[in-house]
This record gives structure tokens, sequence and C-alpha cells, in this order.
């Protein structure tokens, strides 16, 4: 323990080797904090332990001279900077921009098929006029993909783009679909 505190003080100094002196000697406290921490997040948390260890390191010392009083100040401002961490993680997921509260759909099990009833046809049409207000080339995209039943390699020599652009088009333009059909 008084190791640690001695390459504080070395940290604070600027000295350049004493980060990678103190790495070692605290990381296994630091990985049992982010467990912790860890353990009251919900289930399926993409962020590990060791990599919300290894934020908050670069955090800690990627300052400008790190200013620590202390073994017991590293770890308050260590559990800081993992909080931090989590609380901006949990923030960018629940964004709407990154779909925040919805439920995923698989755009593969969404079916657009030209054999749908005389309503979801309108409704398909309807809803590809809107798209084709907004995005002229991705809305005769889906018709030629939906009415006339081209592959998107044939689709896209015939938009003359890539096949990987028509994939993106077709993929984007099946989910607006069916958020503007479900939406009433």
């Amino acid at each position: 323990m008084i190791d640690v505190t001695r390459i504080l003080d070395r940290v604070q100094q600027g000295d350049p080797k004493a980060a990678d002196e103190l790495l070692p000697l605290v990381y296994q406290e630091l990985r049992k904090l982010a467990a912790h921490k860890m353990g009251s997040e919900a289930p399926g948390q993409t962020l590990q332990p060791t990599a919300l260890v290894h934020e908050a390191w670069l955090k800690l010392v990627g300052e400008d001279n790190p200013k620590f009083d202390g073994r017991a100040h590293f770890f308050a401002a260590a559990a800081e900077a993992m909080r931090r961490i989590l609380i901006d993680n949990a923030r960018r997921k629940r964004a709407a921009r990154h779909g925040g509260g919805q439920r995923r759909v698989d755009i593969n099990e969404i079916e657009i098929a030209a054999t749908a009833k005389d309503d979801e046809l309108l409704a398909v049409h309807e809803a590809l006029e809107k798209l084709a207000a907004e995005d002229k080339q991705m809305a005769e995209l889906v018709k030629l993909r939906f009415f006339v039943g081209l592959t998107n390699k044939e689709a896209a020599e015939i938009l003359g783009v890539s096949e990987p652009t028509v994939e993106r088009w077709w993929a984007f333009a099946r989910a607006w679909l069916y958020r503007q059909i479900q939406t009433p």
C-alpha cells in the first residue's frame, strides 16, 4: 500500500513511468470495484468489467498531471470515473438516435410481399409516396424490389449504383415503410 502512495506521488509530479508501475499494483482492486459497480447493471450489459477498468484508467491517468491525495482518493476517483462511464453508456443506449426504448426488429424477418391484401397494398403505396417525397431513388428501389420482384443485383444495375448500396437502401426502406405502415 505504501508503494501505491509513493507511485501516486510520482504520477502527480509528472513521472511518465509511474503510471505504468501503478497499474499492475491496483489492477485487481480496480477490477473488483468494476465488477461491484457492474453488479447492479441490467442483464445483457455489453460493457465488461475489464473494459470498464480500462476506460476508467484512461480517464484517470490520461489527464495532464492528475492529482490524487493518496490511495483512498485514487480509488474514489476510479469509482467516480466508472460511475460516469456507466451513466454515459446507459444514456447512449437510451438515446433516440440509438433506438432507445424501442424493440429490435430483424429487417430480414419483415415481410413486404407483392401478394399482400388490398388494404396492405394501399398502405404500402401511401407509405411509398411519402418515401418518394424524401428520397426518389430509394422509392424507385422499393418499386423495383416490391412490385417488379427484381433482385438486389438487378435493381443495382438499373439504378446505376453498387449492390451493397442497394442492400443498405433496401434494409432502410423496408424498416422505414414498416414504421410508416405500423404508425396509425
